[in-house]
């Protein structure tokens, strides 16, 4: 079924994750991009929740469900839901019954079926004790839905998802997302496995960051053998391996050590310098990468200086973030490169995400030139 085509029951209001403790930052984006649709609500949220509830006014159209508030544009939220309804089991031993009755008394979907479901929880340690019942759950409601015919015999990205949030294992959260602005991934956390031969676990973080902001189309594009890139703090070296798996010959910047598995591909240049002054040995490079620890203000200049000056096609980069108005500031910091590329007529595109496996921190990509088409 085409997406414009889906019929969703009426709902006032959203469901989003978030990591631990940012849960007032999640607030205060949505407050925001919510105003700048036009649409007016109120958040709600229990702090160190991972959740933030998002209350609507006015009842939102088919198209608002489908692309209000678009996930790609919200840096703290790891997953967009319709919210619908709580459900209390009061059998214990026959949850599954409970949920295929409550889906034959209440049509979410006007039209179709599910294309999958989830069984999800709160991403925090006491949570994380639902963690063995929701797989365990999962197996016998999904041959149990399709057995009713309220799910596709094989996952459908095309299709709504159903979402069951657990607070506790007798009561969740009734939720759908639908195709082209979720998260498809369980509680919109991307696990990786930490390469055997990486040089640090921080090599996560850019490899979820080229999954998470790149399609495989764009990642064939935008990282092809023989391009170049700088990396600005790089030892030990976890963020130039994701270069040099790709291909990538990199001028690795840093006063540390690299690793020797990594100078020994003959793929790294590396220089002990600042890099704050430290400018391509070539005038350019196709990817500035950057993880160094300082503040967010000094980096996201730094990122502008190199972009505006053309000393780089595109950069990936991280944000370290204050203790306080965290959203406040990196908007602010966000928008001042944003306003300056534009000023000098730079057409690129950037998108900014609080990663799994970023912690007080956000990822932050810009793409220009050739990495657009």
């Amino acid at each position: 079924m085409q997406e414009n085509k889906l019929k969703i029951a009426a709902s006032k209001s959203m469901l989003f994750y978030c990591r631990e403790g940012y849960e007032a930052d999640l607030a205060a984006e949505l407050d925001m991009l919510s105003a700048k649709e036009n649409l007016y609500g109120y958040a709600q949220f229990i702090p160190k929740s991972t959740l933030v509830h998002y209350h609507f006014y006015a009842e939102l159209s088919q198209a608002q469900m489908r692309s209000a508030i678009a996930l790609d544009d919200l840096i703290f939220a790891r997953t967009r839901l319709i919210h619908f309804d709580s459900l209390t089991f009061s059998n214990p031993h026959d949850r599954v019954s409970s949920v295929l009755e409550y889906l034959r008394e209440n049509s979410l979907l006007l039209d179709g079926m599910f294309g999958d479901v989830f069984a999800e929880h709160p991403d925090h340690e006491e949570g994380k004790q639902l963690a063995k019942f929701c797989k365990k759950f999962l197996v016998p409601l999904r041959q149990a839905m399709r057995k009713q015919g309220s799910l596709s015999a094989k996952p459908n990205t095309g299709l709504p998802y159903l979402h069951l949030y657990f607070t506790q294992s007798n009561e969740c959260l009734v939720n759908i997302s639908v195709p082209k602005n979720r998260n498809s991934e369980p509680m919109g956390i991307m696990r990786l496995k930490s390469p055997a031969d990486a040089p640090s676990r921080s090599t996560l973080k850019l490899e979820e960051a080229i999954r998470l902001f790149l399609s495989k189309q764009d990642q064939a594009n935008c990282f092809q053998k023989g391009m170049t890139a700088v990396d600005l703090g790089a030892c030990p070296g976890g963020w130039t391996y994701q270069l040099v798996i790709r291909g990538i010959r990199v001028e690795a910047i840093d006063n540390g050590e690299m690793a020797d598995s990594l100078m020994a591909t003959g793929m790294v240049d590396y220089h002990a310098a600042d890099g704050f002054v430290y400018q391509p040995k070539d005038g350019h490079v196709d990817w500035l990468v950057c993880d160094m620890i300082e503040k967010p203000e000094r980096v996201a200049k730094l990122m502008q200086t190199w972009l505006l000056k053309r000393l780089t096609t595109s950069c990936i980069f991280n944000l370290k973030l204050p203790m306080k108005r965290r959203f406040q500031i990196v908007d602010e910091l966000l928008n001042e490169i944003k306003n300056s590329l534009e000023k000098q007529q730079i057409d690129f595109k950037m998108q900014a995400k609080h990663l799994y496996h970023d912690r007080d921190e956000i990822s932050v990509i810009i793409r220009t030139s050739t990495h657009l088409s």
